[in-house]
């Protein structure tokens, strides 16, 4: 399109809003280039989603082995035996393989790939190295960075970086925080053999869950044999011999082989040079946009994580989508952040979508809510002792049902349908109209006919 820019669109950061903008982009017939500086399809493809869930598929095997013996299967404890360095390095050639597929899908699109770290020359120019390239616009899509609190032995503590490569696992492990990347490490953990401790400085973890959903999990996870110790936080890490030792908020201290810091992330935005051409921050270290994703400089937007809107893939994704009509196409859409479902894959997994019974309480809503607790199937042959909650909150005015909250094995998958419900305005009238999949866990939520009192 540009005749007077080496670009109409240039991009920083390949992650997976700004490997979707690009390509999209480029289908329009705009020339666009994407410039990053480690890894393409950023966090998700490479420290975050996708090996995290293929840990968490290793860690489970753990209880498939131990539940086989119920259904018939004699396998010897001590002919089983885990490699921590095959599965990293397993999962290491996964990760090869999609950033090949990701360089091949900015390729096939006729989108320009500099490797380097950009910075903001003004608001039609970036710089990489030593080179510069005009553009009429440019999206920031850099993501965002673990954070490790400011404290005496700081450079002790991993993030979840590091934690996707450890050369070998330790037998005792600390992880610091009450977050969802911070519940999936410690069950990620505990799967392998690993005796795991989850510090968290609140009563309860995962802040912004169902309270339900939160003591429920609480519940399976000490099932699990994790330390869970709330209202408590790290004060200081030293070496100590082989391992470190830990002292807490509370006088005590422990000694652990490993101490991971998921304490939070922050935007990614160091070095881009945003202050000399007057991109401005919130007080959180978000680059503030509008409704569109434009920044206060006209030819400047962002989007993903550096926003500070929820981070998600997929809203990454939707936002890219939007942006890209918004720059190239009719103009047309709006970001709806509404009834967006989630998983958390701790052990069992989480799945949830829609308002939980503290927000639409807080919304005004008068409400029924229905819940069932039960043992899955599976496990009644093998007596594993794990349950599963499901719940629903429903509007009593409307009928609507206004979330759906799961813990349970496969809560994710069960919840992506859900969401499409939900995201319709099903009534609870139309959940009970619905035929279950017998016999199925999931069809607990088209069989819950009594609210609880």
């Amino acid at each position: 399109m540009s005749s007077s820019h080496d670009f109409d669109l240039i991009i920083i950061g390949a992650g997976s809003g700004g490997v979707r903008l690009a390509r999209m982009s480029a289908q329009t017939g705009a020339k666009v280039a994407v410039v990053e500086s480690r890894y393409l399809g950023g966090t998700c493809v490479n420290v975050g989603c996708v090996p995290k869930k293929l840990f968490v598929y290793g860690a489970h095997v753990r209880d498939e082995l131990e539940d086989a013996q119920g259904y018939g299967w004699n396998i010897p404890s001590d002919d089983v035996s885990f490699d921590w360095p095959t599965l990293v390095a397993n999962k290491n050639t996964e990760i090869e393989r999609l950033n090949g597929i990701y360089g091949r899908m900015l390729e096939n699109a006729g989108v320009t790939i500099i490797e380097g770290t950009a910075s903001i020359v003004d608001p039609e120019t970036i710089a990489v190295g030593d080179k510069q390239y005009s553009t009429k616009h440019i999206t920031i899509a850099t993501g965002s960075w673990p954070v490790i609190p400011d404290i005496p032995g700081k450079e002790c503590l991993l993030t979840s970086n590091e934690m996707f490569y450890l050369p070998q696992l330790p037998r005792h492990a600390v992880v610091w925080g009450g977050g969802y990347i911070a519940v999936e490490f410690a069950g990620i953990l505990a799967g392998l053999g690993v005796e795991t401790t989850l510090l968290y400085r609140g009563d309860l973890f995962l802040r912004g869950f169902d309270d339900d959903i939160r003591r429920f999990t609480e519940q399976e996870m000490r099932k699990k044999g994790i330390d869970l110790r709330f209202n408590v936080t790290i004060d200081s890490v030293e070496p100590d011999d082989a391992l470190y030792k830990v002292n807490l908020s509370d006088g005590s201290s422990l000694k652990t082989g490993l101490v991971m810091a998921a304490t939070g992330r922050r935007a990614l935005v160091d070095g881009l040079g945003l202050e000399k051409v007057g991109v401005e921050l919130n007080e959180s270290g978000h680059i503030v946009v509008d409704e569109h994703f434009r920044t206060c400089v006209p030819s400047i937007s962002a989007l993903g994580d550096v926003i500070g809107t929820p981070q998600l893939t997929p809203v990454a994704l939707a936002q890219a989508m939007v942006l890209t009509r918004r720059l190239f196409g009719d103009g047309q859409g709006d970001m709806d952040y509404s009834a967006i479902p989630t998983a958390v894959f701790c052990q069992p997994n989480i799945g949830t979508v829609g308002l939980t019974e503290e927000e639409a309480i807080a919304a005004g809503y008068r409400l029924r809510i229905y819940r069932s607790d039960f043992r899955p199937m599976k496990y009644t042959l093998s007596g594993r002792d794990e349950r599963c909650l499901m719940k629903l909150v429903v509007d009593d005015q409307t009928d609507k049902v206004l979330g759906a909250h799961m813990v349970g094995p496969d809560a994710g998958e069960i919840t992506q349908g859900l969401a499409v419900a939900i995201k319709a305005g099903a009534t609870k009238a139309q959940f009970d109209s619905t035929l279950g999949i017998h016999p199925t866990s999931a069809e607990e939520f088209v069989t819950m006919r009594s609210p609880v009192q």
